[in-house]
């Protein structure tokens, strides 16, 4: 069958919450096309337990909240974007309510019709919307509604993107502008082209790169390698959140134990019962993320257990099966009550905190090319993003970027003649053993050698086997037919290079990056980590 060439105002790739935003803000005037590389609600979104941070008590404030994450952010915050985001979360949460989600209310007397909101981590007031405790379904599964629904919408599941298209790949001069996309239809295995006035990466994180993972399998850092290989610049890459609490069993497949938990009061407890986040941090519990995940991860070093463990139980029952009854049953599933007993918990990858470097409309090096939502890099987290504030970048810089996009869609139509996707000299794989192997390789190394504690050996040794596992990856991708799998592969050693490049940059220790040889954190090094395709050639 011959490849197809589609043409749109808007080619959005990734179907989470932030690209599903953004094609309902753009679809009354614009016509869009979305690609998910799964079924359209099978990203992080739909995982997401814990909610999304936005004043709205009366002893709250958007100072209040702006401080906190700059304080979760250990110094690298961009104070302007915190604030930006901050002061837009409110008309973003209403904008949820006003397209059918149904957050959390209060249920008692003296509080009937208010939200319900939860404290979590960092946040030093209850200010976090959620629905029960599975927020990211309500928003994946009500907006995936209404983005079907939408006539100005046509949404290609189970494809998933190559390359850009821009005008200096095709040799053209000037500065460099986004045309569209390569895309591979994975039921016909045949790669279209698909034309756009404006392309959004929406593709989510990168902790797919880890052996263990919250994420589900299609965060594998699609666009931030697909934009580094366009050419735009990439920042903080050494910054992977590791959440804390996830299930530990061994039928348990990236299961989270949300935050929130800790919020209404779970404690952490070794195997003999006692508690130990207190001799770690004042917060206790409620410590940002990197330290709470530190402190297990030490613990458990130092023990030579498996897990730790998370304890609810001292609550009334009722409480907990009423506010946590995902996991109340996700548990109970595996033979474990959390009304009774504690639940067996690991950190794993979670959050990419780096990633493709925007301006405040969501806008990349190169022209008409967006990034919101993981994949990008706003300045908002920092050196460690804070709970519940992620679900909230997505719907402010989906709001941002729709403005913008809006703002030039009178901008002449793409006249470039782009060519079809050339086979012309590759064959089908006759050793797919190779992908599956390397695939395997790079997530254990990245968990042995780049994961929550870092040292400069562990960083060497895995430099030196990424560059020979980019040169294996290199060789197969250019000699063989594209699959899904080999496309997932060779964009995460991309995504596990620039981790490696900036953690080895970074000679000090803050907020999510560790690093045993440099223990203390450097006053003078208080700045991002940027790569540049240009520089990283040289």
């Amino acid at each position: 069958m011959a490849a197809k060439q589609i043409e749109s105002d808007v080619l959005i790739i990734g179907g989470g919450a932030a690209g599903l935003t953004l094609a309902l803000k753009l679809a009354d005037t614009l016509h869009i096309r979305l690609i998910s590389k799964g079924i359209l609600r099978e990203g992080s979104t739909l995982y997401a337990q814990g909610g999304i941070a936005a004043v709205n008590a009366p002893d709250d404030s958007l100072n209040s909240h702006i401080e906190d994450t700059l304080n979760a952010g250990a110094g690298l915050c961009d104070p302007e974007v915190v604030r930006f985001t901050v002061e837009h979360a409110a008309e973003n949460i209403q904008w949820l309510i006003d397209q059918g989600i149904a957050f959390t209310r209060n249920t008692s007397n003296s509080a009937q019709g208010e939200y319900h909101l939860t404290r979590e981590g960092g946040h030093s007031h209850r200010r976090v919307f959620h629905a029960t405790d599975a927020t990211g379904k309500a928003v994946e599964t009500t907006l995936e509604q209404r983005v079907l629904a939408h006539p100005n919408i046509q949404v290609d599941e189970q494809h998933i993107a190559v390359d850009l298209i821009t005008t200096h790949k095709l040799g053209q001069p000037g500065d460099n502008r986004c045309l569209g996309a390569y895309i591979l239809d994975r039921g016909s295995n045949q790669v279209d082209v698909y034309r756009a006035r404006f392309v959004v990466f929406a593709t989510g994180g990168a902790s797919k790169v880890y052996l263990y993972t919250s994420n589900p399998d299609t965060a594998t850092g699609d666009g931030i390698a697909m934009a580094w290989r366009a050419g735009c610049r990439i920042a903080n890459m050494e910054f992977n959140q590791f959440h804390p609490t996830c299930l530990y069993h061994p039928d348990a497949k990236s299961f989270l134990i949300t935050e929130a938990l800790r919020g209404e009061g779970a404690k952490l407890r070794l195997p003999d019962g006692s508690r130990f986040m207190d001799n770690y941090d004042e917060r206790a519990e409620l410590a940002p993320r990197d330290i709470v995940a530190r402190a297990i991860d030490h613990e458990m070093k130092r023990l030579g257990c498996d897990n730790v463990f998370l304890d609810i139980s001292h609550k009334p029952a009722d409480f907990i099966r009423r506010h946590f009854p995902t996991i109340y049953q996700r548990c109970l599933d595996f033979g474990i009550d959390i009304t009774r007993e504690p639940i067996p918990v690991v950190p794993a990858a979670h959050y990419t905190c780096g990633g493709i470097m925007t301006n405040l409309h969501g806008q990349t090096d190169i022209d008409n090319l967006y990034a919101i939502g993981e994949t990008a890099f706003t300045g908002l987290h920092g050196a460690n993003r804070m709970a519940s504030n992620s679900l909230l970048e997505c719907l402010v810089f989906a709001q941002a970027a729709s403005r913008h996009i809006l703002e030039q869609q009178n901008q002449p139509a793409i006249t470039a003649k782009i060519p079809d996707w050339d086979e012309s000299r590759v064959t089908d794989s006759d050793e797919e053993i190779v992908v599956h192997h390397n695939w395997d390789e790079v997530r254990r190394m990245m968990w042995d050698y780049v994961g929550i504690v870092r040292s400069n050996k562990r960083l060497q040794r895995s430099q030196r086997r990424v560059d020979m596992l980019k040169l294996e990856i290199d060789e197969y991708y250019g000699n063989f037919r594209v699959t899904n799998d080999l496309l997932e592969l060779r964009n995460l050693v991309v995504v596990a290079d620039l981790i490696i490049r900036s953690a080895i940059s970074r000679k000090e220790s803050r907020g999510l990056h560790y690093n045993l040889d440099y223990a203390q954190t450097d006053p003078l090094l208080q700045k991002n980590t940027v790569l540049t395709p240009e520089n990283y050639a040289k």
